[in-house]
């Protein structure tokens, strides 16, 4: 194929190849010709013009396919306009020779076709330039369109179209020929030619003035007659262009001279809508020519007609545009409705055509008003409907007012009106359904009264209209669920007032059962009572019903439909009125089939009516009871439900003949029992009705063959027994279109109702099925049969074999015995329900039964696949494989098999050539690749030459169809046939005509089935895969270039695939070009996109895959197509200024499909994801626009107001601002859900935001980039953007875009809070949107102004005022849940509050650790957190209260479910016992923060403060039966204090250990942390901490359940908080034995001391219990946590007792402050014990503290100890200094095993096992010395012991770091101070001398840094403390040894200027020094300075000089502040 890519084609290639391969040569040239032409310069091409043209021609004659000849003859007109043209006109003589050839032969046919196409596209392009040749032309088209055949006439029409496009008004002399040609081709019989003359016709109105004045009428009559018999697509061509005309009509403004004028006069808007009524109502039949049949009546517009017509309605106002729209609305509602009013009585003659016109109308209703409105428009459009509504009321009223019982029932007014008021109302509803909340202010709007108008109209005589009028109320309850209880209370207090009136009676019930239908759309739901109340009304209806003969039918089925409804509610409702409900559905059937008897031989026709109705209300009601309640369904109550089921099945039996003695009144009601019985029976299992199958099944048998329905109602019984993928290949109605609400009904025939709200009352609580529309079910004898089918399946599986054969049997018969049309529907009904039980058998995986039942079922499905009718051939395709499926029977799948290659091979007749095809298809998806390949060669063969068959495009169609269900399951099996079947597609490709799109559709899913087969192979290089590769990119072009938009659908999927496999051979831009071209589309349709649904769905799948990949590039794609496109492309939005992102949200907030919003959604979102933060103000705008684009309301004013100054600072970029007059919105008014998604954008940037660079959060830093780099865009710079986002969202009209705004702001406010404003030190940068406050301000701590705090203080206030009302004030509007979810939201926001406060406070109590707060901010802070406590301070009293009380509901609600019987019967303080269900979820929301903010109280009071106003508590709250604190209204006694304390402290303490032992798997974090903190605070405070030491069950058990905390939650905070809770556990146990001993000390003061009993665990004997120890326990749990941290530990871990060689380690920061944690706990632990037991843990405590050390004593830079090193030394420390060391009964225990201890740390520095490890001399060191100061000293001055740490430190002191040193230096001070020369002394006498040495060793060389220096200073204080430490006599010596070595470094005056800065320091040192050791030692500083004069020169030169430089008196001997010790070495060593 490379070969074909060249400017000329490439004739020697060309010629060596096959017939087909020259094809595809010849079309790829053509393909990259034209791409090559546009990038070519004009001298190249002129330079090849002539061989190109004469190429080109030549192609000409070689016959070319369809999309060749397209091709060829766009190349021809780029070719000419780029090059020269005077060769065009030979161009052009030379096609016209071609076309008047004589030659008829089909072989010269493409030939003629492409001269066609070639003109067509010559003009387009060139156009004028071609001067007068034109007139020739299309004379000559013309007169061969004359003698063409259909796919002439199409290309004709097509070319005819390009050639006015091209000539514009220069061709209006030929105007009328071709628009006489058009029209006889727009009602040609061929569908395709109507379509193209549409579009030839569309094309001429641009410049033929007469279409649209004085030909208006023939053009709308001409359409009429083209809607006649049309298809989908020619209703979708010609209602375009009537719409079109029309409007052009209304809106023209006629040029020419006044006499012209005169002569054409405007049109008014009334007579166009005349006429389209006309064509609405009579059909094409026109005005005047009324023929006979028509003034007699009986004549009906056919349905085609007035569905195109329709349609054409759509077309017209969209095209007149929204503005238009607002200002006609009035005139075009009226007209509208007309359409169904009693003026035109025929429209509306029987019941079918009223329900199929209300339906056209709702069409045009919905896609105007929902499609071109915005909200403020629709708002008004409402109050218009409204009035309309009214009017009609009034004309009923008049009527019913009449007093004459006569007039009024024959009234022909009512009727009329009733389809009026049930378009208006359905309409209505709808409206207010999309507005959702945005619909308030309507609803408010007294003037407009909707809701009155709306319960007016529910009384009207028709029931039609009552219906419509609960769905309306239905939908607004969903809209506004605030409304739901106020409508409901209303229409059951109507109901009981009015119920003696029929109308009211069903009225009512119907709008009650309609909204409790509504009340899953509302998440509150109602209060708990209505369900009571409406089951009461229900019983009474029913009760009452026999006492009025004139309301028993009305009351008996509104009583059912009240329970049916209240079902809906689910199982916590029902629950409570099962009983009565199940002895109901007892009551109303009789006991027994005597009973039945007697019943039969009693009543007449009427009572009959009223029991049917009623048993099958019951029916209905069990029917819901069960789809609703599943929860409830046990076995108890399965049997209270069966009892009945026999009598209800016997009286089904009895139907018959109880019909033939009461007759036809009897009839509807008959039928609508039996489809309630069939429908309860489906749910059922078939177990529960056993006795009775074979009664069933007769009645089934007798339904589907003797039915009543006299027309086969095939496509609403089939498509569900059919394959999906089947249906494809028959009409695409059968397929979601955006007209499917109307094209429906010409799908069921002319004699077939559509569905309808009145044909089932019962339906109107359903779920809805459809989106939001009314549900639609259809006439009880259609519906009937469909339950019938699926019931047949169920009950036939489970009959005996026998009844099974002989039920087959009697089928098969049934439909032989019939005749005709009767026979068709027979066949129909026994096919499907036999497909039924096939699909039921094989789904349950049971079986057929024995061979004989194979031939009865084989009989009829074989019957079935040989009918004329399609879908019944592919249903039963579908049986024919589920029955080989059943057999599971190698041999009969092959037979069958063969009986299709049998018919195929002979048959000729294309209905059983369609049927086998498809059949063989169908065997191989059910039972895979069939076994033999053989088999798959055989099939691959007869569907090939089938697919060939061009004399029956149906045959192509279903054998390729047939093709891609074989290649699909055949799996890897096809890889053979691919290259054949890939070659016969593309040969097909290029030859089928274009008018048969449907093979081309068929191609394109064997295409895509081919591609998936390939898979990832097609990635590969090999030239075998890559010519696969390319044919699979041809056949997509072809595709994508047809102009059915269900064949480009498919082009696009296949390229979707080919992505998905190979994405570097797909060419992404041309790809994105093409699918922005057909998003933008600009067709007019319901400013829709592209008219076909599946292909925006086929678009959108594709770009949401592509973005996932590589959304920039997709991007940049679009917006370089804008760039480059045409003029003639204007998208309405605009991609080159929003982008594709931009184009994308427009289409969101136009598209109505769910799935299609959902694909733009996810689009969006992983574009936002990609690139979001590389295009932030691009995105924010964006955003921006959407949210402002609606803000017509007074919100965004004022935060434009208040940010006016802010405008002009200059510190946020604002690219966004656009305050000044730009009023091109890229979005027009938005709907709220568009509105919503965008505020949910926002939120997702500043996510993306937070995991990109920190600078987004960081305004200094943010600037500070954007100076060096302008292009850097950072979030923070937005910050002013983005709250006026949020706050214009969080003010809208619709509460859903209020709550986006809020969570938007929360964001923003947790985001920035912390942000510091640079410009204003100590501020923070959200202080300037102060204005926009709401509760997370406070607790985020933006605000630091009291003033600031009140406002929102004020709201949190009044929400408590109005909690405190208690249960009884709140409002019913919800359910009781509703009120608990309020309360607890308000108490839970009080509690954050609340902890925060105080957090904050404790925090600024504690005195500053840092020195970065300026005084400004530390004085603004301290004041915001006192005022935050101050003002939740005057509330503590009455939350606390309030706090405990939900708290206390909490615990019970957690009890399990064996305590229910003790919980409070009347419910707890905030929920009632009937909601406890729902009140649970919103308990476990808000407890925990709830109870930290409780704890913290009772912290606060210290559990001491007795209430104050725990009188007034009575009446601040309303009884609460089991508040806490409160003493019991009965009087009983009054609690002491102290057991109110013990029961909250067990209350909080039971809660959280419940809550803790069992942590579930969803437990949030936030919940354990808030718990932790609770008993934290808990033990904070000495009265609980008493209670726990003194409890010691209860501290273990804690510590039990925080171990197992610790052991299921990995995150550190929970585990440190954890450890903290511990650490309370045992600092309260050591109170509890320290206030123990005390007082034992006390009251035995004079006793011996011996006697004294011992106290702490242990006792006498040292034992600790696992289980009953505290410490125990204590220990468990930290060396759970340590073992975690350093798994080194755990001996059984490492393998090996002791020490081992292991590298030491440095832990996680996390790890680091778990194991101090662990350690400081450990270190308390002796103080708990008794001496015997401080023996038994010792070992313990000692081996994991030395072990933590020895793990982690890490070499740090700079000396330092790591965190953990440091906690273990504090910890060694504590437990060294342990009183128990001294105790007496302990001291030598502890002696022995710390003497070990130390030995095991000195073991550590030798090397084990020969490698020396990298362990921190310091470290260890350290350790020694906290050995040898903190015990007592007999443990160290052991000799052996001795002498090896004094070898360490000798050791030491030889290692060359200066840091080391540094620290041995200050150790062996620490040492040398050490008041007890016994350990002192020791350490003096060895390492003093080589100390002096060291020193005297720096004084020859020098220091050269400040460590050298350091070491000098330290090595000299050493000295100076031996100075001090040393006795009279030896001290001289000493000062005689340190004076000359300090006297050295002095300098004199002339070098201490020049010395550097480190012998400046020291000089200063060693003067200090020499000035404090001068007085202190006088005598002996004398005397060596007496000994050496040098010295003392030195000295005395050194003081002048310094007094010289410094000019200060001599420094006083006292010693200053050192200032070279560094600050780091003074805190690390604090732990000595």
């Amino acid at each position: 194929m490379e070969l074909a890519h060249s400017l000329l084609l490439n004739e020697e290639a060309y010629s060596q190849l096959g017939e087909v391969q020259k094809a595809e040569f010849i079309f790829d040239w053509l393909r990259y010709l034209e791409k090559l032409l546009l990038a070519t310069s004009r001298s190249d091409v002129r330079e090849k013009q002539k061989t190109l043209v004469e190429q080109l021609l030549s192609l000409l004659n070689s016959s070319p396919g369809p999309p060749t000849r397209k091709l060829l003859a766009k190349n021809l007109g780029i070719l000419y306009s780029i090059g020269d043209t005077f060769s065009v006109y030979e161009t052009i003589d030379k096609c016209n020779d071609l076309i008047r050839s004589k030659d008829d032969s089909p072989s010269y046919l493409p030939t003629k076709l492409a001269a066609v196409v070639c003109l067509g596209s010559l003009y387009k392009k060139l156009g004028r330039i071609l001067g007068n040749t034109f007139t020739d032309t299309v004379g000559n088209i013309l007169k061969a369109m004359k003698s063409a055949e259909s796919q002439g006439r199409y290309e004709i029409m097509l070319s005819l179209q390009n050639i006015l496009n091209g000539l514009g008004a220069a061709a209006t002399s030929c105007h009328r020929d071709i628009y006489k040609a058009a029209r006889s081709c727009l009602t040609d019989r061929s569908m395709a030619v109507r379509c193209a003359a549409a579009k030839c016709l569309l094309e001429l109105q641009n410049e033929a003035v007469f279409m649209w004045t004085t030909d208006l009428d023939s053009v709308a009559t001409l359409c009429f007659k083209s809607f006649e018999g049309s298809n989908y697509d020619v209703r979708i061509s010609v209602s375009k262009l009537l719409g079109t005309v029309l409007a052009k009509a209304v809106i023209s403004k006629h040029p020419g001279t006044a006499a012209s004028r005169q002569s054409i006069r405007r049109i008014s808007l009334e007579e166009v809508l005349e006429l389209l009524g006309t064509g609405f109502l009579r059909g094409s039949s026109g005005f005047l020519r009324a023929s006979g049949d028509m003034l007699k009546g009986t004549s009906s517009v056919s349905r085609d007609v007035r569905v195109g017509v329709t349609q054409a309605y759509v077309v017209f106002v969209s095209t007149l545009g929204g503005v238009w729209l607002e200002k006609n609305f009035a005139a075009f509602l009226s007209h509208v409705l007309s359409l169904v009013s009693q003026s035109h009585p025929k429209a509306t003659q029987t019941q079918i055509d009223a329900v199929c016109g209300r339906r056209c109308v709702s069409f045009i209703l919905r896609a105007t008003i929902g499609g071109l409105l915005g909200e403020k428009a629709q708002i008004a459009a409402a109050k218009d409907i409204c009035q309309a509504i009214w009017k009609l009321k009034k004309v009923v009223d008049a009527v019913m007012s009449d007093g004459n019982l006569e007039t009024r029932l024959g009234s022909a007014d009512l009727a009329a009106g009733q389809h009026m008021l049930v378009c208006a109302l359905q309409e209505l509803g709808n409206l207010i359904h999309s507005l959702g909340t945005t619909a308030a202010p309507l609803l408010q709007d007294s003037s407009a009264g909707i809701l009155d108008s709306v319960i007016s109209v529910t009384v009207h005589p028709s029931v039609s209209v009552r219906l419509a009028a609960a769905w309306c109320l239905h939908c607004i309850a969903v809209a506004l669920p605030s409304y739901l209880t106020p409508l409901l209370d209303r229409c059951l207090e109507r109901l009981t007032v009015l119920k003696s009136s029929p109308e009211a009676v069903t009225g009512f019930s119907f709008a009650v059962a309609a909204l409790l239908g509504a009340v899953k759309h509302c998440p509150l739901g109602i209060p708990h009572g209505k369900g009571k109340i409406i089951m009461t009304l229900a019983e009474d209806l029913l009760c009452s019903a026999a006492q009025n003969s004139r309301l028993s039918a009305q009351r008996t089925q509104a009583g059912w439909l009240l329970i049916a409804a209240l079902m809906t509610l689910g199982p916590a409702v029902v629950s409570h009125h099962l009983a009565r409900v199940l002895l109901l559905w007892k009551c109303v059937f009789p006991v027994s089939p005597k009973d039945l008897e007697t019943e039969k031989s009693r009543g007449d026709s009427f009572t009959w009516q009223v029991t049917l109705e009623g048993r099958a209300g019951a029916l209905c009601a069990i029917k819901s009871f069960i789809s609703h309640c599943g929860d409830l369904l046990t076995e108890e109550v399965i049997q209270r439900l069966l009892p009945p089921l026999p009598c209800a099945v016997d009286l089904l039996t009895q139907l018959s003949s109880i019909l033939k003695t009461y007759g036809s009144p009897l009839k509807t009601s008959s039928v609508v029992y039996r489809q309630r019985l069939y429908e309860l029976l489906i749910l059922l299992p078939p177990e529960t009705y056993e006795g009775n199958l074979c009664a069933i099944l007769k009645e089934l048998a007798a339904d589907l063959t003797a039915p009543d329905i006299q027309v086969a109602a095939f496509t609403f019984l089939l498509p569900p027994l059919c394959h999906q993928e089947d249906l494809l290949i028959l009409s695409p109605l059968l397929q979601e279109t955006d007209h499917r609400f109307i094209e429906e009904q010409l799908l069921l025939g002319n004699g077939i109702a559509c569905g309808s709200l009145e044909y089932d009352p019962y339906s109107i609580y359903e779920k809805d099925v459809e989106g939001d529309s009314v549900p639609k079910p259809l006439p009880p004898t259609l519906s009937v049969i469909s339950s019938a089918v699926k019931l047949f399946g169920v009950v036939c599986a489970h009959v005996g074999e026998p009844q099974r054969l002989l039920i087959l049997e009697q089928l098969l018969d049934s439909i032989k015995h019939t005749k005709g049309a009767r026979q068709q529907v027979v066949q129909l009904h026994v096919v499907s329900s036999v497909s039924s039980f096939l699909k039921y058998v094989a789904a349950s995986k049971g079986s057929l039964g024995p061979e004989e039942m194979r031939r009865p079922t084989l009989a009829l499905v074989m019957g079935a696949l040989e009918s004329p009718n399609p879908l019944l051939r592919c249903a039963a395709a579908e049986a024919w494989a589920r029955l080989a499926q059943v057999v599971d029977d190698a041999a009969f799948t092959a037979a069958l098999a063969q009986v299709s290659f049998d018919k195929l091979k002979s048959a000729r007749d294309v209905v059983t050539r369609t049927g086998h095809s498809l059949a063989l298809g169908t065997l191989h998806r059910y039972l895979g690749g069939i076994n033999s390949s053989q088999h798959l060669n055989s099939c691959v063969g007869i569907l090939y030459t089938l697919s060939q068959d061009s004399t029956s495009p149906d045959v192509q169609t279903w054998a390729l169809h047939s093709l891609s269900l074989i290649i699909d399951s055949a799996g890897p099996l096809y890889n053979v046939h691919v290259e054949p079947t890939l070659s016969l597609i593309i040969m097909l490709l290029l030859n089928v005509p274009p008018t048969h799109a449907e093979v081309h559709q068929s191609l394109g899913r064997c295409l895509n089935a081919l591609i998936t087969t390939l898979g990832p192979e097609l990635q590969g290089s090999s030239t075998s895969v890559s010519a696969l590769r390319t044919s699979c990119l041809l056949g997509c072009a072809v595709m994508q270039d047809h102009p059915d938009c269900l064949v480009q659908a498919q082009a696009i999927s296949c390229l979707q695939q080919l992505h998905m496999f190979a994405p570097r051979h797909v060419n992404l831009s041309s790809l994105v070009g093409c699918l922005c071209e057909i998003l933008l589309d600009n067709s007019v349709l319901v400013n829709l996109c592209s008219p076909y649904l599946l292909l925006r769905r086929a678009v959108l799948a594709c770009l949401r895959q592509l973005v996932q990949r590589e959304a920039a590039e997709v991007s940049e794609h679009a917006v370089m197509l804008a760039k480059e496109s045409r003029e003639e492309l204007t998208p309405d939005a605009n991609i080159r200024e929003v982008g594709l992102e931009g184009t994308l949200l427009t289409l969101l907030d136009k598209e109505t499909d769910q799935r299609l919003c959902q694909d733009i959604k996810e689009t969006l979102n992983h574009m936002l994801t990609s690139m979001a933060v590389d295009k932030l103000s691009f995105w924010l705008k964006l955003c921006k626009d959407v949210l402002a684009a609606s803000a017509d309301f007074t919100a965004v004013t004022c935060v434009d107001t208040m940010q006016e100054e802010e405008g002009d600072k200059g510190d946020d970029a604002s690219v966004l601002t656009n305050r000044s007059g730009d009023q091109s919105h890229a979005f027009t008014n938005p709907r709220w859900v568009t509105r919503v998604f965008a505020a949910e954008c926002v939120c997702r940037i500043i996510n993306q935001c937070e995991n990109a660079h920190s600078a987004h959060f960081d305004i200094a830093l943010a600037q500070e980039m954007r100076k060096r780099d302008s292009r850097d865009d950072f979030l923070v710079l937005h910050l002013a953007d983005l709250i006026r986002m949020a706050f214009m969202a969080a003010t809208d009209h619709s509460d859903q875009l209020r709550l986006s705004g809020l969570e938007t702001l929360l964001v923003v406010i947790r985001r920035f809070a912390t942000i510091p404003e640079p410009e204003f030190p100590g501020h923070v940068i959200l202080e300037q949107y102060q204005a926009n406050v709401c509760s997370a301000w406070i607790a985020s701590g933006v605000v630091s102004d009291l003033n600031d705090l009140r406002r929102v203080h004020q709201l949190l206030v009044s929400s408590l005022t109005k909690i405190q009302a208690g249960k009884e004030a709140l409002s019913h509007l919800y359910n009781e849940s509703a009120s608990t979810m309020e309360i607890l939201a308000v108490l839970k926001a009080w509690a954050e509050v609340y902890i925060i406060a105080v957090e904050r406070h404790k925090n600024h109590k504690q005195p500053l650790k840092t020195t970065i707060c300026s005084e400004e901010s530390v004085r603004n802070g301290s004041y915001s957190s006192d005022g935050l406590l101050d003002l939740v301070h005057t509330d503590l009293g009455t939350l606390s209260r309030l706090w405990l009380a939900a708290l206390q509901d909490f615990a019970l609600l957690t009890l399990p479910s064996e305590f229910a019987s003790q919980l409070p019967v009347d419910g707890g303080a905030f929920y009632t016992a009937e909601t406890s269900e729902n009140a649970k979820l919103h308990y476990s929301n808000s407890w925990a923060l709830i109870l930290h903010a409780t704890a913290l109280w009772l912290t606060s009071t210290g559990f001491v403060v007795a209430d104050l106003d725990e009188g007034a508590s009575h009446l601040s709250r309303p009884v609460t039966p089991t508040s806490m604190c409160q003493g019991s209204s009965s009087g009983a006694a009054v609690k002491s204090p102290e057991d109110v304390y013990t029961d909250r402290f067990h209350l909080i303490l039971g809660i959280s250990v419940e809550f803790l032992c069992s942590l579930r798997s969803d437990a949030t974090m936030e919940s354990i942390t808030a718990c932790l903190h609770a008993l934290q605070a808990l033990l904070d405070v000495p009265w609980p901490r008493s209670k726990i030491g003194s409890d010691q069950d209860l501290g273990i058990e804690l510590l039990n359940v925080l171990h197992r905390v610790i052991l299921t939650r990995e995150s550190p905070s929970i585990q440190l908080a954890s450890l903290e809770v511990v650490r309370q556990i045992i600092c309260a146990a050591q109170e509890h034995v320290k206030e123990k001993r005390r007082s034992a000390e006390v009251d035995d003061g004079a006793a011996e001391k011996e006697t004294l009993p011992e106290f702490g665990e242990g006792k006498d004997t040292g034992g600790l219990v696992p289980g009953k120890s505290l410490v125990f326990a204590t220990l468990e749990l930290c060396v759970c946590i340590l073992v975690r941290q350093l798994p080194e530990l755990n001996p059984k871990l490492t393998g090996s007792p002791g020490v081992k060689a292991t590298k030491p380690q440095m832990l996680s920061e996390d790890g680091s402050r778990l194991v101090s944690a662990a350690l400081v706990i450990l270190a308390e632990l002796p103080a708990v014990c008794s001496p015997e037991g401080s023996i038994s843990i010792l070992p313990t405590l000692l081996y994991l503290t030395i072990g933590v050390l020895r793990e982690t004593a890490v070499k740090l830079p700079g000396g330092q100890l790591s965190s953990t090193v440091a906690a273990s030394l504090q910890a060694l420390k504590g437990i060294l200094s342990s009183p128990m060391a001294r105790a007496e009964k302990s001291h030598t225990a502890w002696t022995d095993l710390l003497r070990s201890a130390l030995t095991t740390v000195l073991d550590c520095w030798d090397p084990v096992d020969g490698t020396h490890q990298e362990l921190d001399e310091v470290s260890l060191l350290t350790a020694v010395t906290v050995f040898i100061l903190s015990t007592s000293p007999e443990v160290t001055t052991v000799p052996c012991l001795q002498k090896r740490c004094i070898d360490k430190f000798k050791a030491t002191l030889e290692i060359k770091e200066p840091m080391v040193q540094i620290k041995t230096y200050q150790l062996l001070l620490s040492i040398f101070q050490y008041p007890n020369p016994a350990v002192s002394y020791p350490y003096i006498y060895s390492l003093v001398s080589s100390i002096v040495e060291k020193l005297q060793e720096i004084d020859k060389r020098k220091p050269e840094d400040t460590t050298e220096l350091q070491i000098f200073q330290e090595g000299i204080k050493v000295l100076e403390a031996l100075v001090a430490a040393a006795e009279e006599q030896h001290r001289s010596q000493l000062v005689a040894c340190l004076l000359p070595i300090l006297i050295s470094f002095l300098l004199d005056e002339n070098a201490l200027g020049s010395a550097t800065s480190i012998m400046r320091n020291l000089h200063d040192f060693a003067l200090q020094n020499l000035m404090q050791i001068g007085p202190q030692y006088s005598s002996v500083f004398k005397s060596v300075m007496a000994s050496s004069p040098a010295l003392k020169a030195r000295l005395e030169a050194a003081v002048k000089g310094n007094q010289e430089s410094v000019k200060v008196k001599t420094p006083t001997p006292k010693r200053t502040k050192n200032p070279g010790k560094n600050s780091s070495i003074q805190l690390k060593t604090h732990f000595l």
